[in-house]
Parts: structure tokens; C-alpha cells; sequence
């Protein structure tokens, strides 16, 4: 037997109690959001939404239920495609092309409204995949120069797999590039081993090891 959850009423939702706590003490601590604020609003989206949601569903449900029967009064006769399409446009589950058509949006950070960004839908068995996926969205600098002429390429250096030898060359090239734009406190980034997020006065820190166990 599993005993229903806990909730909190805010913003005129019923919230699961772990999901409020989550919230007001992990996530919205230093967004500058307050944490009931966020629950009205989302509160008056689904207000607005609902009704509208809810009628959707309703229609989806009767499209299937005709759907359904359509199927099973002709299941002896066999599949027709050409029947079956005019049959979906004469209950409007199909209908006719719009032509061509722009849709503008208002208040959309420029990574949805405007930046293309792919898809991070990938296999989480296949570090691979996931490990391209991230790249892909949030820009690989190292893939950016092994993969482009913006390192050039030279005589020896093979397309075919990866190749060590350019693969170094990417390292330094990339730890120049951050030396220049990110330097780091009395060390290169040539020099750092690992890097780590630490606390200090309160807020995060990047530390970064060297080489020779000290830190910078």
C-alpha cells in the first residue's frame, strides 16, 4: 500500500511537499525569484491553460474513439490507405495544408527564439553520444579545433580516427587560447591538472591545481 503524498497549497496548486521544499531551498535561492512568487504565477498559467488543455484531451479522446470504430467495422475488409485518409479528413483529424507561414515570438531568450541548438535527446549508456550531445549544445572548443581548419592541419595528421599527434596540438592551442582570455593567477593553464568549483566568502570559486600540487 503507498500512502499519498504531502502537499502544500500555493498559488492555488496543490504541490507535492518535497517538490516545495526542493524549490524554495535549492533551486531559487540567488535567482533573485522568490519562491511564492513563482508558485502564483505558475498557478495563473495553469488556470489560463487548463480549460484549454483539457479540451484538447477531450477531442483527442473522441478522434480515437472514432478511430477505433471506424477500424473495427472494416477489419474484415483489409487496410485501404486511400480510405483511410478520407475517412481522417471527414472527421478533421487531417486537414488541408496551410501554406506557408512565419510565427514571431515575444519575451523568448534568443537560445529558443532565435539560436538553432540540437537536440540532446541521446542514449545515456553511450558516454559517447552524450558527451557529442553536450558538446554539440554548449560549443567543444576542442572539437572546434581538431575538427576545423582552424588549427590547420598538417602533413602526417590523419582524418581517419583520432589522431594523437593533432590532438596535442589541440590541447596547447586550446590552453593558449584560455591563457589569453582567462589567464590564471601566477600559472598557465598548461600547468593545471584539475579544476574545481570551492566556497570561499560564500560563493563559488574556480580553483584550478597545478602540476606541482599547489593551487591557483
Amino acid at each position: 500500500m503507498t500512502m499519498a503524498s504531502e502537499r502544500v497549497d500555493v498559488g492555488g496548486l496543490q504541490v507535492d511537499a518535497g517538490l516545495y521544499a526542493l524549490v524554495r531551498d535549492e533551486i531559487a535561492p540567488g535567482t533573485g525569484v522568490d519562491p511564492d512568487a513563482f508558485w502564483a504565477s505558475l498557478g495563473e498559467i495553469v488556470a489560463e491553460m487548463e480549460p484549454v488543455n483539457r479540451s484538447l484531451l477531450a477531442r483527442r479522446d473522441a478522434f480515437q474513439q472514432q478511430i477505433d470504430a471506424w477500424h473495427l467495422d472494416r477489419a474484415a475488409e483489409g487496410f485501404d490507405g486511400e480510405a483511410v485518409r478520407d475517412f481522417l479528413s471527414e472527421i478533421g483529424y487531417l486537414v488541408e495544408h496551410p501554406g506557408e507561414f512565419q510565427v514571431e515570438t515575444d519575451r523568448v531568450d534568443p537560445e529558443i527564439a532565435t539560436i538553432a541548438g540540437p537536440q540532446l535527446v541521446v542514449p545515456v549508456d553511450n558516454a559517447r553520444y552524450c558527451l557529442n550531445a553536450a558538446n554539440a549544445r554548449w560549443g567543444s572548443l576542442y572539437d572546434a579545433l581538431y575538427g576545423t581548419d582552424v588549427l590547420p592541419w598538417e602533413d602526417g595528421e590523419s582524418a581517419d580516427g583520432y589522431d594523437a599527434s593533432r590532438g596535442a596540438r589541440v590541447v596547447a592551442r586550446a590552453e593558449q587560447i584560455l591563457d589569453e582570455h582567462v589567464p590564471l593567477e601566477g600559472a598557465s593553464h598548461s600547468d593545471v591538472v584539475a579544476y574545481r568549483l570551492e566556497l570561499s566568502g560564500g560563493r563559488a570559486v574556480l580553483a584550478a591545481e597545478l602540476s606541482d600540487g599547489s593551487q591557483t
